[in-house]
């Protein structure tokens, strides 16, 4: 905490003989400056209200401007808060709701909960605000252990440090789930930005250098989709990209462990909001390798939901 000498050890002058700065309330509100000013000259007469009470009363005569200017600010002030407290109003009537109609009519499930989760699945999904993956399939509290990021993307095990590497050491290796679903989806703006930008990793950006871990992803789409044009590049590269991140996935010594002795399996998944549409498929294992199919891995267990 600052200290503040006397006022006395400030001024040779008494206050008293100080004289008052003069403005106009236009003034006030047009230069930064002047404000501070006007700030340092009301705490000399607040400090010296006992020895000139006469000059509080020609402040307060004086100071019209500032204090209407003053009240209108905070009216808008308020004005906002009430404006932002709607959305909260709205996400408290939603959060009662559900204790009253969801977690209260399922007490004991919820009580199962606080002491243990045992999630069959692992679900990676893009952030985006479109495609909750809990709206979208239906899961509820316990059944899905969730990280979300942009463009839905697993980097290789020799990699940075990220969440979503955290994420799946914790779900396979201490809640032993038995799934893991990346799950893509239609117009995401993550692909967009990798269909966009150079070859090389951009450090300025954290979207740029995020999404370059789906690299392989763009260069295999521009092989086979050259002809596409770029919208249709995207929706490519959104498939594509999903299976990247599967591959990427058994370069994690863990992961690959378990899904060679069928105790873990890696599945795909696309869903299209402008339709409504989900694909779903598996990538294929025989014995301890990956199966191929002209040049790819194999998938298995497809299906489409529309």
């Amino acid at each position: 905490m600052a200290l503040f000498p006397p006022l006395s050890s400030l001024f040779k002058e008494p206050l008293s003989t100080i004289p008052l700065l003069q403005f106009k309330s236009s003034s006030i509100f047009g230069c930064k400056e002047n404000f501070g000013e006007i700030e340092r000259t009301q705490f000399r007469i607040l400090s010296s209200s006992k020895s000139s009470p006469g000059l509080i009363l020609k402040a307060s005569r004086e100071g019209q401007g500032l204090t209407q200017g003053l009240r209108s600010d905070k009216l808008e002030r308020i004005a906002e808060t009430e404006k932002g407290n709607d959305v909260f109003d709205e996400m408290k009537r939603r959060f009662l709701t559900f204790k009253k109609h969801t977690y209260m009519e399922n007490f004991d499930h919820y009580k199962n909960l606080s002491n243990r989760q045992a999630p069959k699945f692992t679900v990676v999904a893009c952030a985006d605000s479109r495609v909750c993956p809990s709206t979208i399939l239906g899961f509820q509290p316990g059944e899905a252990f969730t990280v979300r990021n942009v463009a839905n993307m697993v980097p290789p095990y020799e990699s940075e440090p990220s969440e979503t590497k955290a994420a799946l050491e914790f779900s396979v290796n201490f809640l032993e789930v038995e799934n893991i679903l990346v799950i893509g989806h239609s117009c995401c703006g993550g692909i967009r930005a990798l269909m966009t930008m150079p070859d090389e990793a951009d450090s300025s950006s954290f979207i740029r250098s995020w999404v370059f871990v789906g690299k392989k992803a763009k260069l295999s789409t521009k092989a086979a989709a050259s002809n596409l044009n770029f919208d249709q590049q995207c929706r490519h590269c959104e498939k594509e990209s999903i299976n990247n991140s599967l591959l990427n996935m058994l370069t994690y010594p863990w992961i690959s462990e378990k899904v060679i002795k069928g105790k873990l399996s890696i599945h795909g998944g696309y869903y299209d909001f402008i339709n409504c549409t989900f694909e779903k498929w598996t990538l294929q294992y025989e014995g301890s390798n990956l199966k191929e199919e002209n040049g790819k891995f194999a998938v298995k267990n497809q299906s489409f939901w529309c």
